[in-house]
């Protein structure tokens, strides 16, 4: 297969694999920002690549991963089942791709570990749809907690009630998924707790899943649809978490991140069961400022801070590093 002509504007070429929901989403908002083009588009559902075309009517249109880097992409976006996150990632940094892949990135710390490795022998860019972090209200709660302004932060509690599950059979194989609600939610909810904090140590990690109410054991051969977790930071703070499919909780979903410290709190929640809409306060005794309110279009702004730091020139970040202590929670939550 030809390698695609470089363009006159020398602006990365991104190949896209897997176009479903999430897929043409984040294609539609790395477009908007107008930094790179969409040279390519593998995807086996044929309704699912023809909405994508009409996002990007000049993109080839190819079969498979390899196709896509056989064209010389600079950059690959994976929004693929999350058991062919890591090794897909994998043959595209070492093929000289950047990526920026759906999460989770791996099933298990070591799967991620390796995917970082690559991205570092390749010095390729390498992000990942946290996309939680990226809404406007998260923003100023992080700033608020790193400039000290609550003071010692000792207490963060999160939540991440889904009340529909999601609608794929290879969300509920363990092997495929890594994972229920921990692996599909959890992982927001600890990456959001570590960005945060700057990353603190972690000393302690305890966990309970639950499985149609059942309580499962260490290594669970079923996915959760209800967990509950607390770690302890090497600051001394306590982070508790609870995420869920299909809990009945009366709204669509239930999210919040709450930050508190020895000189005031702060919060995310989202607004009337919303999946979308969030609103940030800070919290000072019993008084209460708003920091942030909807609307704010968050969705797609992970994939256009890569796409503009790869347009940038920008090769492997070695924060990317602490996706691997995002990972090593997880799997101390699954008792691996």
């Amino acid at each position: 297969m030809e390698k695609l002509p470089a363009t006159s504007l020398a602006r990365p070429r991104l190949g896209f694999l897997g176009v479903g929901w999430i897929g043409r989403l984040r294609m539609e908002a790395i477009l908007a920002a107008d930094a790179v083009e969409v040279a390519a588009i593998a995807e086996p559902s044929p309704d699912m690549a023809a909405a994508a075309r009409q996002l990007a009517p000049d993109a080839a249109m190819v079969s498979t991963l390899d196709d896509l880097l056989d064209l010389g992409v600079d950059g690959v976006v994976i929004a693929t089942p999350s058991a062919l996150h890591a090794e897909q990632s994998i043959r595209a940094l070492e093929r000289g791709a950047a990526v920026f892949c759906q999460k989770p990135l791996g099933r298990t710390e070591a799967e991620v570990r390796t995917v970082v490795e690559a991205a570092r022998a390749a010095d390729r860019l390498l992000g990942v749809d946290l996309s939680y972090r990226f809404t406007e209200g998260m923003r100023r709660i992080r700033d608020l907690v790193r400039s000290r302004e609550l003071g010692r932060i000792y207490a963060v509690d999160l939540i991440f009630h889904n009340a529909y599950g999601p609608d794929k059979a290879w969300f509920y194989d363990p092997v495929l998924s890594g994972g229920g609600c921990v692996m599909d939610l959890g992982v927001h909810l600890v990456d959001l707790a570590l960005w945060t904090l700057d990353c603190p140590g972690v000393s302690a990690v305890s966990g309970k899943l639950f499985a149609d109410g059942e309580q499962l054991g260490p290594r669970p051969d079923r996915v959760e649809d209800y967990a509950v977790a607390t770690l302890e930071l090497d600051t001394g703070a306590v982070v508790q978490l609870a995420c869920s499919w299909r809990l009945q909780a009366g709204c669509d979903a239930m999210i919040s991140a709450a930050f508190y410290g020895t000189g005031g709190g702060a919060a995310l929640r989202n607004v009337d069961g919303s999946f979308y809409d969030f609103r940030a306060e800070r919290y000072r005794g019993t008084a209460r400022e708003v920091l942030a309110n909807p609307p704010d279009a968050w969705g797609g702004r992970a994939g256009v801070d890569w796409a503009m730091r790869l347009a940038a020139g920008e090769r492997f970040d070695p924060a990317a590093e602490r996706l691997v202590d995002v990972a090593r929670v997880l799997d101390r939550i699954y008792g691996r």
